[in-house]
């Protein structure tokens, strides 16, 4: 699934090639993705001007005058800027057309991404006024991670990965925080330290900064909004490791379920 780094990725790649541009027309070839696309959308979106490219935890927010187009790119979805001559594959879901013939197009193998609309206030909008603080923001600090971890009683991976606490904190990036950190992902949220939480913190930010600047990661799916894909993959540590050797220690790295996620640390080097 894109998580944060990926989605801030396709932010800054489709923004200089659309901001300020005006919507021509709205082509949607499938309808139904997670929720269906709005049947006004194509009227609500034409003749009206990109005002702002944004991103709030997984979605992107492409704002106008008179409200906002929300995208979430779902488990496989990816979002590039094509030219407007260019054919249409198989899972191309729909295009955002604009006046200097640039297309924003929508990709989704597995059509569990989403486009819809927030006519008012976004931050409003029921998918988005639940989300915690951005995690590079200065909003999420160790002072605020620790008091949220008190008397918690779920699995400290479980814990960083719930949006109401701090958006964006996906599975490639909870396990690399931790191995980074020493603590196991398996250890009782509740239990967390003043230390390691000021560690945990530090290496959420580190690492997920680093995956932005390096587009992302991908694993199968995930391009860019360039096209290109992301090249974070080739600095993991532990994610998609299991039973090689830790890059620390020489241990094998132990793979378990957490959440029915992927989990994968070091018996040795996390405590």
């Amino acid at each position: 699934m894109p998580e944060l780094p990926e989605v801030e990725t396709s932010r800054r790649g489709i923004e200089p090639h659309i901001l300020g541009r005006k919507v021509t027309a709205l082509v949607v070839r499938y309808w139904q993705l997670r929720w269906p696309i709005p049947r006004v959308l194509p009227a609500l979106l034409a003749g009206h001007k990109l005002q702002a490219v944004e991103r709030r935890g997984k979605y992107l927010i492409l704002r106008f005058s008179h409200g906002c187009a929300l995208i979430h790119l779902g488990m496989s979805g990816s979002v590039r800027i094509v030219n407007v001559h260019e054919p249409v594959a198989k899972h191309d879901h729909f295009d955002i057309c604009f006046d200097a013939g640039q297309v924003l197009r929508y990709t989704d193998p597995r059509r569990f991404g989403s486009l819809l609309w927030a006519a008012g206030d976004v931050g409003e909008h029921k998918l988005i006024r639940h989300l915690g603080p951005e995690p590079l923001s200065v909003d999420f600090d160790w002072q605020y991670l620790y008091l949220r971890s008190r008397k918690r009683k779920q699995a400290l991976k479980t814990f960083i990965m719930d949006s109401n606490l701090v958006v964006g904190v996906g599975n490639i990036y909870a396990n690399e925080a931790l191995f980074a950190s020493g603590i196991k992902p398996i250890r009782l949220a509740g239990k967390l330290t003043k230390a390691q939480a000021e560690c945990l913190v530090d290496n959420i930010k580190r690492i997920l900064a680093r995956a932005i600047e390096q587009g992302g990661t991908t694993l199968k799916d995930f391009v860019g909004g360039d096209g290109k894909p992301g090249y974070f993959a080739q600095e993991l540590l532990v994610y998609g490791r299991g039973g090689q050797p830790c890059v620390r220690c020489d241990k094998p790295l132990k793979e378990i379920r957490i959440g029915q996620r992927a989990t994968v640390y070091c018996t040795q080097c996390q405590q």
